[in-house]
């Protein structure tokens, strides 16, 4: 999922984007229209989409219905009511922007920025539920076909609803990129999916007035399926946040970049982001410093840190210091060899916070070791191959090794 934060998310912040009229809206409703780092101005977005999309759809349903009612199309009055659903769809985006938008309170400390997850999951939901309508009356057109009456002015209308629906998508669909929006890229699917539903009901009009075939069934299936997957897409796009997906790379990229970017700092690790909602976002990490350096000048530096990072990503951050000996020749040529022999078991495994425990007997190398999700190798493989080159390594060193998952893509 793409970020809204400063350093990355610039490419979302182009106006030119945003087509003509919604920019010219967006210039007398919304203050502070380019700062898009505030909330306020996001939600201003999410509700001035949904008023236009509310007006235009009641629109199409007043030309459909009328266009339906002359023609005697059951399949153009259908996708009339069609659009006067699409209007609840929009309604329930420019709801869940207003209640989204809402203060943190004692029940909600973090805020209520996820109820545009679940405003966009709704109308997934409903995209859905249109796809199986469409299937099930389409079933019904093979079954049993019916004539259209034809008409140039139904054309006209269907033609213009296929083009305002059309646009109504592309609007959704750059201001959903615009505020990183997943409601807003479900409405957009949703405007599509009907956009193409209208064209097959235009294309079944003109075959059985031209070529004297009822296709309206077979087209609906089609479309249908369509809709269906596009459905499903647009849900899954919204609950995965809802869930907990990783951050995406670019965002831990930028992540990194700050923290790293302080000479105190010699690496992090057990990175993990919490998204409360879009702009809600917490970050938590563990940074290696020096253990030899003087704690409160450490401290001060995080402070830094965690200050650097609200600044410039907009996210609150909890650093945990991780203090490793770098004056130790031993301990870190040891901990050199070690990463390397576990890169040669698979580079995409990593190590931190290592130490050695120098015993009589034998010297413990205590240290753990980061596999990703879907690893090749389950944990104990792991741990027991990376035992095994240790102990290859030197015949008095045993490894400690705890396996864990890493929270990023």
């Amino acid at each position: 999922m793409g970020a809204t934060y400063k350093n990355v998310g610039g490419l979302c912040r182009r106006e030119k984007g945003i087509d003509g009229m919604i920019r010219l809206l967006a210039k007398i409703f919304i203050k502070n229209r380019d700062d898009i780092e505030n909330s306020a101005v996001r939600a201003a977005y999410g509700i001035l989409c949904g008023a236009v999309g509310i007006a235009l759809n009641i629109l199409l349903f007043a030309g459909k219905f009328f266009a339906g009612t002359i023609s005697g199309s059951i399949a153009i009055t259908a996708d009339a009511f069609n659009n006067l659903s699409d209007a609840g769809s929009s309604a329930i985006t420019l709801m869940g922007f207003r209640l989204g938008e809402q203060k943190p309170d004692s029940e909600h400390p973090f805020g209520h920025g996820r109820i545009e997850y679940l405003s966009g999951l709704l109308v997934s939901m409903l995209i859905i539920l249109m796809g199986f309508e469409l299937a099930r009356t389409s079933v019904e057109k093979i079954l049993h076909p019916v004539p259209v009456e034809f008409s140039w002015l139904s054309i006209g209308i269907l033609g213009t609803s296929i083009c305002v629906k059309l646009y109504m998508c592309f609007y959704n669909r750059s201001v959903g990129r615009r505020i990183n929006s997943t409601a807003m890229h479900a409405t957009a699917m949703d405007s599509l999916s009907d956009s193409v539903a209208t064209t097959a009901v235009l294309i079944a009009t003109l075959a059985g007035h031209f070529a004297g075939i009822q296709i309206d069934g077979w087209c609906g299936i089609l479309v249908a399926l369509f809709i269906l997957w596009s459905g499903f897409n647009s849900g899954r796009d919204t609950l995965n946040p809802l869930l907990g997906q990783p951050p995406s790379a670019e965002f831990v990229a930028s992540i990194r970049n700050v923290v790293m970017g302080h000479p105190g700092i010699l690496g992090i690790h057990d990175l993990i982001v919490h998204d409360y909602g879009p702009g809600r976002r917490m970050i938590s990490l563990h940074a290696e410093v020096p253990a030899n350096e003087n704690v409160l000048d450490i401290h001060d530096e995080i402070d830094n840190i965690e200050s650097e990072l609200k600044q410039k990503l907009g996210c609150e951050t909890v650093i945990h210091m991780d203090p490793i000996v770098v004056d130790d020749g031993v301990t870190k040529e040891t901990r050199e060899k070690v990463a390397a022999l576990v890169n040669c078991i698979d580079d995409q495994i990593s190590i931190h916070d290592f130490r050695m425990v120098v015993g009589a007997t034998h010297t413990n190398l205590i240290f753990d070791a980061v596999v990703p999700f879907k690893f090749r190798l389950a944990d104990e493989q792991v741990r027991a191959k990376i035992c095994a080159a240790v102990k290859a390594l030197d015949g008095n060193y045993f490894a400690v090794v705890n396996v864990e998952r890493s929270y990023t893509a």
